[in-house]
């Protein structure tokens, strides 16, 4: 092992920490990246890092095990449905099934945002930038995680009400949690579930303090991202433009899919504008507020102001138009009954 290659004495904003580098690469965490970098598994330039206070350089030679971690990659974002019985993580000492191993090899390596319990089921997200994993993991980012849960046992509204102000349990200090009972059947209660934080086994611990024991748990909701629709097991990538849209500030990227740097100001996608007019104006029929068809999937992003309208309803207009017959007979109110030429027809109709 070599020494580490000194940091250039340089203003700060000549490079970015060697850690940010490979978790934009999709190499792994912040966290796991440093770890990688204590094994003495990442080099720069021909050189063994032994510590993660470095700053990587445009042009620099970044390699993992001798291999080089490519260009930075656009940013990418899936909605997965993970079933029970799998494992949120990259390796188990214990041999079991991992997320990772079920998913389709041609996604490359990718990052579960947050986790999902071996026995917990729903939508977890997975990205190839370790860096907005770790922003939308923040508590302080202030999405929501919300779950549907069953739990078994008995538990006052009084007793659930209070977990809003927070609480602890075994000496750990939990935020607010938004509980509301949706049904009570027998002696289980269906529950649905809101927290910010999402600290290891969250929603299980803190039902348990009030008497309730989790026999199914399922998130249906990461911030704006939803399950929807989406099969167990069944992937689904994020358009750039939702991604744009829903990290917004929070995490900017340009029109590429690659996040913008400090004082870069995102630019309006012109690739998204007049190819749209027609079904935008197809789909809104004349009305203001219209969706377009190429606009976000309904299925997979929290809608701003309630569900959305079913366009199912416009295909009642053909009947509607084979009805026009009925209309000539005269109106039943006004002639006092039947009309005599309808009764004939009827009775022509009766006769063999």
């Amino acid at each position: 092992m070599t020494d580490t290659p000194s940091t250039p004495d340089t203003p700060e904003d000549s490079g970015e920490r060697i850690a940010k580098v490979l978790a934009h690469a999709g190499i792994a965490s912040r966290r796991e990246a440093e770890k990688l970098i204590e094994a003495g598994r990442v080099s720069v330039n021909g050189e063994t890092l032994k510590t993660p206070a470095f700053k990587v350089r445009a042009g620099d030679d970044v390699r993992l095990d001798g291999e080089s971690i490519g260009a930075r990659p656009p940013t990418r974002v899936w909605r997965y449905h993970k079933p029970v019985g799998l494992l949120t993580t990259h390796s188990d000492p214990q041999g079991r099934e991992t997320v990772f191993q079920a998913l389709p090899e041609d996604m490359g390596r990718v990052i579960s945002v947050g986790r999902l319990d071996l026995n917990s089921e729903g939508l977890l997200l997975l990205t190839n930038d370790g860096e907005l994993a770790r922003v939308l993991e923040l508590p302080s980012t202030g999405w929501t995680r919300r779950y549907r849960v069953r739990a078994y046992g008995h538990a006052t509204d009084k007793a659930l009400a209070e977990l809003e102000k927070g609480t602890t349990v075994d000496g750990v200090v939990y935020g607010p949690i938004e509980v509301s009972v949706d049904r009570r059947t027998g002696a289980n209660v269906w529950l649905t579930v809101g927290i910010k934080e999402g600290k290891n086994r969250e929603v299980r611990k803190v039902l348990q303090s009030v008497g309730l024991t989790v026999n199914r748990l399922m998130r249906v909701a990461y911030g704006p991202f939803q399950l929807g629709s989406l099969k167990r097991g069944d992937v689904s990538e994020a358009k750039l433009g939702v991604l744009r849209d829903q990290l917004g500030k929070l995490y900017p990227l340009d029109n590429g899919g690659l996040p913008l740097k400090p004082g870069e100001i995102a630019q309006p996608d012109t690739r998204t504008g007049t190819a749209k007019a027609k079904p935008k104006a197809n789909r809104s029929h004349g009305k203001p507020g219209g969706k377009s068809k190429s606009g976000p999937d309904p299925d997979s992003i929290m809608p701003a102001g309630g569900k959305s309208k079913s366009t199912k309803g416009w295909a009642k207009a053909k009947p509607k138009a084979n009805e026009k017959p009925k209309s000539k007979r005269a109106d039943p109110k006004k002639s006092g009954g039947k009309s005599s030429e309808g009764k004939r027809d009827a009775d022509r109709r009766r006769r063999p």
